[in-house]
């Protein structure tokens, strides 16, 4: 189609989720704005699309009016730095982006070609036709990486020990499959693992064997089995989410641990439940927060995020799916232990191992065994391959949980290689975002009552540069 009426342009604008992103408003961070009808799950997306990226978010404004919805972000690279690479830019524009070559040239703000767009700054002011943005058409979120299709998934809970996730890869290699990604959490003495396998070599009659094997290994007692089973890769939408939905499902018994400050409030008078979160601050911590909101069938409504130095603060009302607060007593303290648990689960803790190096078969099988054999524990990994390259991430401590010796992590890295194995810190960021002017914080639960929704609203705007003033 070479045109468009104007009633159906006003459909398309008004339908249509639009991206801005500036990086001219604030001096030490990129806004991202995303703006569309309101639809479940747009918010959880979004930030999933900048936690995929190893984005920082150091602040954000979530409104749901009616039946439009704004998010707002201040985001950083992990270095703390405003985005400038033009490829990642282009990514958050384009996730979801309609192919309609038509569409683009509606939506393309006039006069200006997509290679140009990025030169100018976008202001506020400038309005729908001189913003720097783009058009997501329906947002999906992410498409499925093309590398992952015809892929099968397995899945594993159970109770964790040293060496357990070297057991697991050593199953796979004997049985001759090929691991194409996979993500492993451990938390509060459990592992939860999602692995993709290559399709060829995961025909059914292999596949049912593999899950007898992997059984035995994760089996357990009584009071604390383990599970697996295999699924299409399609039908796992976010290994990070799905590794949330495993643990969140495999409860573990009540024990005392130090936990993040989570509170959960009733404001009656508007019906909402407002939920805070304070803690340390750390990457993809919103995400965790959300998605398990999200997988608990809450809703967000209004929300804010803010750090100050390493420390973050966030506050969300939300609602049951079906409109309903939270009720119960018992309700309440549910909400804040799923989410104190998912907190948790990615504290980051142990020393980063980093593996580069060309992929081959057994290589998963015969590192984690070097880890095991040398009294390491793998709290968490990633594990990803790019063509011939496998590029892996492990945090390791001792069997106890506690700091490594460095003679154990020296002993590693001669075993596998100390060109392919390296130590990293995990990397801080260079610039804190302050608190504006004369902003003050208030304790858990202190929005609730002290502060008016409408004027929570505003001072939120202007902190985030969207009015010159909150008065």
């Amino acid at each position: 189609m070479e045109w468009l009426d104007e009633y159906e342009k006003l459909v398309i604008r008004m339908n249509t989720p639009r991206v801005v992103i500036d990086n001219a408003v604030c001096p030490t961070a990129t806004l991202v704005q995303v703006d569309s009808a309101r639809k479940r799950g747009v918010l959880l997306e979004a930030v999933q699309v900048l936690a995929d990226l190893d984005l920082s978010i150091n602040k954000a404004y979530i409104s749901s009016d009616g039946r439009w919805f704004m998010d707002v972000f201040h985001v950083t690279d992990r270095l703390g730095r405003k985005l400038t690479d033009d490829s990642v830019i282009t990514y958050i524009e384009q996730v979801g982006l309609p192919p309609s070559s038509a569409l683009l040239r509606l939506l393309a703000p006039s006069g200006l070609s997509p290679a140009r767009r990025k030169e100018r700054p976008f202001r506020f002011s400038d309005g729908p036709r001189g913003a720097f943005s783009q058009s997501l058409g329906t947002w999906n979120g992410p498409a499925r990486p093309a590398a992952l299709e015809g892929l099968t998934a397995l899945e594993l809970t159970g109770a964790d020990r040293t060496g357990l996730l070297s057991e697991v890869f050593a199953v796979l290699a004997d049985m001759e499959c090929s691991v194409v990604e996979a993500r492993a959490w451990t938390h509060r003495g459990r592992l939860a693992c999602v692995a993709f396998l290559r399709g060829e070599d995961a025909d059914a009659g292999r596949v049912a064997r593999i899950l007898v094997r992997l059984g035995h290994l994760v089996r357990g007692g009584a009071a604390a089995p383990g599970a697996v089973a295999a699924v299409p890769a399609a039908g796992v939408a976010h290994a990070d989410r799905r590794l949330h939905q495993l643990m969140a499902a495999d409860r573990d018994p009540d024990r005392a641990f130090p936990t993040p400050a989570v509170s959960v409030d009733s404001w009656a008078e508007r019906g909402y439940s407002v939920v805070t979160v304070q803690c340390r601050d750390r990457p993809k911590l919103l995400f965790d927060v959300v998605c398990t909101l999200h997988d608990m069938d809450y809703v967000v409504f209004h929300g804010t995020v803010d750090t100050t130095g390493d420390q973050a603060r966030q506050e969300f009302y939300i609602r049951h799916a079906d409109g309903s607060p939270i009720r119960s007593e018992a309700e309440r303290e549910r909400v804040c232990q799923c989410l104190q648990a998912a907190i948790e689960r990615r504290s980051l803790e142990g020393v980063r191992l980093e593996l580069c190096t060309p992929d081959r078969p057994g290589l998963l099988s015969d590192v984690t065994r070097t880890f095991r054999e040398n009294g390491l524990l793998v709290a968490q990994a990633e594990v990803s391959t790019k063509g011939d390259l496998a590029s892996n991430v492990f945090y390791v401590s001792d069997a106890a949980g506690n700091a490594v010796d460095q003679c154990a992590i020296d002993a590693v890295r001669e075993r596998v290689g100390t060109d392919r194995l390296v130590v990293r810190e995990e990397p801080r960021p260079q610039l804190c975002q302050k608190a504006a002017p004369g902003e003050r914080y208030h304790g858990v639960g202190g929005g609730l009552g002290l502060v008016y929704l409408g004027n929570l609203v505003k001072r939120n705007l202007y902190n985030l540069g969207l009015i010159k003033s909150c008065s």
